[in-house]
């Protein structure tokens, strides 16, 4: 096979493997609500301090980044009769995949 073959085909075996991932982290699990995600990284933050996973510092980051998330949804909702728009959704979600990262990464770090 000719390099610009093999390069064409790796690319193309990479988007097929990382497309699921995509997929995953882009919409919340089947009838999960953007308040049943907050409630279950809430959680697993609580978990974290529990456990010792997280320090009380990272807790208290954690939190207002999600109270910060909870705002934007109840003005966001306030301004459109108590619906969200489907970007208003999209940038939701994206912001919770942030912080769920962000979550597993202070409770994996080596303090």
């Amino acid at each position: 096979m000719t390099r610009k073959i093999k390069i064409s085909f790796l690319t193309a075996a990479l988007a097929c493997l990382t497309m699921p991932v995509v997929a995953q982290t882009s919409n919340p699990p089947s009838g999960e609500t953007i308040k049943d995600r907050q409630e279950r990284q809430q959680d697993r933050i609580q978990r974290g301090v529990k456990n010792g996973e997280l320090s009380p510092q990272e807790a208290q980051h954690l939190e207002r980044n999600h109270q910060r998330i909870n705002r934007e949804v109840k003005q966001d909702r306030e301004a459109n009769g108590g619906k969200l728009t489907q970007q208003e959704k999209r940038q939701i979600t994206h912001q919770q995949n942030h912080e769920s990262h962000a979550i597993e990464r202070d409770k994996h770090d080596k303090k």
